[in-house]
């Protein structure tokens, strides 16, 4: 998923207490794909370096580094984190900015990035939308629900290198699905968690028995 720049906006809220105008960050709305590969059984998410969690995890395990805010610049880490602490798992996502393009056109394009499956725009099922990051930006989100094939996969996908992603492509076998959404030692977004949730609820009960194996 690439990141948006934020625009600085000014907004008046009526909760501030001296009703001072504080500034908004604003995002561009985004769509995120829940991919379930029909031929193997498995969920199809990415692993992607976040820089945000990377530094939550260095100011849990340093905070002496965090001390001085008021600083221009922190203390050097003279042993550094692994980059690994940084990584999470998510779903195929992407920010809307292509206004001559669908929601579903987009999600579709993003597939293909960062998965290397070519779906067409009737495969796609709305989940359902809602926002995102309510505390900082407030992004509207459409969350998709793709079903691909072996035979769909045109590429390792991986994303756009020139545009700053780096992707890993994962398979999450569907009977360990609900394990791997609860396990903390595995960091994830919620929408992975949600996601897989839903599909237990609305999707696993219209599969063959055969293709359900117990937890």
């Amino acid at each position: 998923m690439r990141l948006a720049s934020l625009k600085m906006k000014t907004a008046c809220c009526e909760d501030c207490l001296f009703q001072a105008s504080c500034p908004a960050p604003y995002s561009l709305p985004g769509v995120s794909i829940l991919i379930f590969n029909t031929s193997r059984q498995c969920f199809v998410v990415v692993k992607q370096f976040r820089p945000a969690v990377y530094m939550c995890e260095v100011e849990r395990q340093h905070p002496q580094l965090f001390q001085n805010q008021d600083k221009e610049s922190f203390s050097r880490l003279e042993d550094p984190l692994p980059a690994v602490v940084g990584v999470t798992y998510e779903l195929c996502a992407g920010i809307v900015d292509k206004p001559h393009l669908s929601l579903e056109e987009i999600a579709c394009e993003e597939i293909l990035e960062e998965c290397g499956y070519r779906v067409p725009v009737t495969n796609l099922k709305k989940i359902t939308s809602y926002r995102s990051g309510v505390g900082v930006t407030g992004s509207r989100q459409t969350l998709f629900y793709a079903e691909v094939t072996d035979q769909m996969k045109t590429s390792g996908g991986g994303g756009q290198p020139e545009e700053g992603e780096l992707i890993e492509v994962v398979e999450i076998p569907l009977e360990d699905s609900m394990k791997f959404a609860y396990d903390e030692t595995l960091p994830k977004t919620m929408g992975v968690i949600f996601s897989f949730t839903w599909f237990q609820n609305n999707i696993a009960p219209k599969l063959p028995k055969s293709n359900i194996k117990a937890p």
